[in-house]
């Protein structure tokens, strides 16, 4: 009897175009932490890649299961790219509402413990530097957002998306913040 092993299940469609691995640990994720977590990942030999995954509790799922599953997707894309190399992320400093705030909470100390645990480096940018990075003013609003970020040539699904496009973009052509 023979035992094959299981395929990591790709979280969305556009996932898939990272099978291609790196020959080594080089790949940079970058998040923008919520229910609708978007994510952008720079692989050496694949470009970018990005999309949203969704980590709504279920109805008959205790309030922990989402924080669960996020590290369960962390796992998961650590696995496909042969390693991360960094996670930059938007440290965001107020919310407009409480869950938003509980939410991310729950996400960046999920995020921080795994990336402690995996001795992964991570980097928190601020929401105005980000902004003003990719539109020009630090208070810029969602549609700015979307708006700078197509017209560098990618295609968002959503505000979600754009973010994480835009930490990913900072990440790069600023080497974390330094110049």
């Amino acid at each position: 009897m023979s035992v094959v092993p299981a395929q990591p299940r790709p979280a969305t469609p556009v996932i898939d175009s990272i099978f291609c691995k790196p020959p080594s640990a080089q790949a940079i994720l970058a998040l923008d932490l919520g229910t609708t977590t978007g994510w952008a990942m720079a692989l050496p030999d694949c470009g970018i890649v990005s999309g949203t995954v969704l980590f709504r509790p279920n109805r008959f799922e205790g309030g922990g299961m989402r924080y669960l599953r996020f590290t369960d997707w962390l796992v998961e894309i650590a696995m496909m790219t042969s390693g991360l190399h960094r996670v930059v992320f938007e440290e965001v400093r107020r919310h407009a509402g409480t869950d938003a705030a509980h939410a991310y909470g729950g996400f960046l100390a999920t995020l921080t413990g795994w990336c402690e645990e995996h001795e992964v480096p991570y980097q928190g940018v601020p929401v105005g530097t980000i902004k003003r990075f990719i539109a020009g003013k630090g208070n810029a609003d969602k549609a700015a957002v979307m708006s700078a970020v197509r017209e560098r040539g990618y295609s968002p699904a959503d505000d979600n998306e754009a973010d994480a496009i835009a930490i990913l973009l900072w990440a790069l052509q600023t080497r974390g913040g330094v110049r």
